[in-house]
């Protein structure tokens, strides 16, 4: 049985505030996710790991990511580039100036719908 297509515009889709320096919005599949994220410059995204695979594609700007669990990996992502993040790899990230990313996941993030990413609500 054939499920139903989607269609969607960015300026439909709700902004959601999560902290003074970082907003987003999201568009969720059965099993994958598509986030914008808008991150302020000097924003921080604490060192966390998720179960869910991650591609994060910067549209403008540029992230700073901190790779591993001792963050001996630096890489910046900048616009045009790409970074993919495997399941559970410890990662942490800092706007390098105002940036906006297209974020990929697989399978959706369940915790920022449910709204319980307490790590980037501070």
């Amino acid at each position: 049985m054939a499920k139903d297509v989607k269609f969607s515009r960015w300026k439909d889709v709700e902004l959601e505030q999560v902290s003074p320096q970082l907003s987003r919005k999201l568009l969720t599949g059965d099993r994958m996710m598509l986030a914008q994220v808008f991150l302020r410059k000097g924003c921080v995204v604490p060192r966390h790991q998720h179960e869910n695979e991650q591609y994060t594609y910067i549209l403008e700007g540029g992230l700073r990511f901190w790779i591993g669990e001792d963050e001996k990996q630096v890489v910046d992502v900048m616009a045009g580039e790409v970074l993919h993040i495997p399941s559970m790899a410890w990662h942490k990230a800092e706007a390098l100036e105002d940036t906006l990313d297209l974020d990929i996941f697989d399978p959706p993030r369940a915790d920022w719908l449910a709204k319980t990413d307490s790590y980037l609500r501070k």
